[in-house]
């Protein structure tokens, strides 16, 4: 045989046997592994619950939701301290530079 006939021959061999699997792995009954696990709660009924118990903004203990309220109540009447203008100026200053680091690596400064 002529060397194109054999692998004209050779490639549609190759394509029936990738057909024919194609059939039968399409026709088995895999099960679905992105399903989630039976006994997992839908997120339409989490979203519908009430949340009773809360962690503490502070210190990260955990609160009721009563003592979570008291907590928030207080630290709303009593304002954030403020920064030094020198240091908030050096903050901004920095974040300047971290931008234009960024943009022009090469610049040493």
């Amino acid at each position: 045989m002529d060397i194109k006939v054999k692998k004209l021959f050779s490639f549609i061999t190759l394509v029936a046997i990738t057909s024919v699997l194609t059939i039968v792995v399409s026709g088995l009954r895999l099960p679905a592994l992105s399903l989630p696990p039976a006994d997992d709660i839908p997120e339409e009924i989490l979203r519908t619950e009430i949340i009773t118990a809360a962690r503490s903004s502070v210190d990260g203990k955990p609160l009721t939701a009563a003592e979570y309220l008291e907590q928030q109540s207080r630290l709303s009447a009593v304002p954030p301290p403020k920064l030094d203008p020198k240091i908030r100026e050096n903050i901004f200053l920095l974040r300047i530079r971290s931008a234009l680091k960024s943009v022009f690596p090469f610049l040493n400064f």
